[in-house]
């Protein structure tokens, strides 16, 4: 006769927390805040950043050039001009103005 074997529970809870820890790491290398889809969150909002920079980049950039424009060293008549009829709504007396 053979005699029987009892179920070697040691493997059986030794598989069992190596798939448990397996499926944890799994999970975080994925999910956490370290993640994947976190990595991509991140690369998302640094492209959008970046065009965000370049615009206002451009916006001070032309800033800087109507400062220059207008500074006392460089004085461009024209945009003198075009500012004063803006801000002072002032108009040349042979202009008409259509409403």
């Amino acid at each position: 006769m053979s005699a029987r074997r009892k179920p070697a529970f040691g493997a059986v809870i030794y598989t069992g927390i190596t798939l448990s820890l397996s499926a944890y790491f799994i999970f975080a290398a994925v999910q956490g805040d370290f993640g994947l889809f976190r990595r991509a969150e991140i690369d998302s909002e640094a492209a959008q950043l970046s065009a965000q920079l370049k615009a206002i980049e451009a916006e001070v950039a032309r800033m800087e050039n109507l400062t220059t424009r207008l500074s006392d060293d460089y004085l461009d008549i024209d945009l003198l001009d075009q500012q004063a009829r803006d801000v002072l709504g002032m108009m040349r007396s042979d202009e008409i103005v259509v409403r």
